[in-house]
């Protein structure tokens, strides 16, 4: 059975989807069959990935309009990953959330647990907020890992989700692990930065930082593994690569 993990905070630009494509992309290279979940309504990370448009996406699987191997799409520039994708066609993920997600909160616990049987790692990228359908893909998962970037509303936002998760497990019987906290585009010469690393050392929480590295967005921009992209030669920072593969190590172990 895979291991699954997702990634969620209640507030955007944290880099949830940079940080969900990236690990995935790592995971594949390192030779496991990965499974990239894009349960973002606006599709960042099939954007990222995938040039054309696909035929099915996620919201046909879960409305029974496909089969799962259907709507599966593999990355060909990144060998062992695949994709659920969602492109947001007419806000159908979005519509199918807000109108009929609330008969069946399982359903994506249900399309996970089938899909374990055929990846070894297994990678959900949400939307923010805590809607339907972030809840319904929390208790899909095994963990749910938070990112976050240096400053005081993430660090607000943090206490916001961890008081939401307490009542989401409770209310829905999940045992999803949260014991994990990303600082993303952290940069060690800010005072900032290293005063909200040093709060979010004090929690309860395992904390692991990734720097600020402009490989990443240009490696969105060019629908490529950041781990894959190079610049008149140059691609990700030493001490970026040095927290992917950290991070690699401990979330899958």
């Amino acid at each position: 059975m895979a291991k699954t993990i997702a990634f969620h905070l209640q507030k955007g630009g944290v880099g949830k989807t940079t940080i969900s494509g990236t690990l995935a992309c790592q995971s594949a290279l390192d030779g496991f069959k990965t499974l990239l979940i894009d349960v973002d309504p606006q599709g960042n990370a099939s954007s990222w990935f995938l040039k054309k448009t696909p035929k099915y996406e996620l919201a046909d699987v879960v409305q029974g309009r496909c089969y799962i191997k259907d709507a599966l799409v593999p990355v060909e520039q990144v060998p062992n990953l695949y994709l659920l994708p969602t492109f947001g066609i007419g806000g159908v993920l979005k519509n199918y959330s807000e109108t009929k997600l609330s008969e069946e909160p399982f359903v994506l616990q249900d399309l996970v647990n089938e899909l374990s049987k055929d990846f070894d790692h297994i990678i959900l990228d949400l939307s923010p907020g805590l809607g339907r359908l972030e809840r319904s893909a929390i208790i899909a998962s095994g963990e749910v890992i938070t990112p976050m970037t240096p400053e005081v509303f993430s660090l607000d936002g943090l206490e916001i989700f961890i008081d939401e998760l307490k009542r989401l497990k409770k209310n829905l019987r999940s045992q999803v692990r949260h014991s994990r906290v990303i600082i993303n585009s952290y940069d060690e010469r800010i005072k900032q930065h290293r005063d909200i690393l040093k709060a979010a050392q004090e929690g309860s929480f395992e904390v692991y930082r990734i720097p600020v590295d402009p490989v990443f967005r240009k490696a969105q921009e060019a629908s490529m593994a950041p781990q894959q992209y190079k610049e008149r030669g140059r691609g990700l920072k030493d001490k970026t690569v040095e927290s992917i593969m950290k991070l690699e190590s401990v979330i899958w172990d």
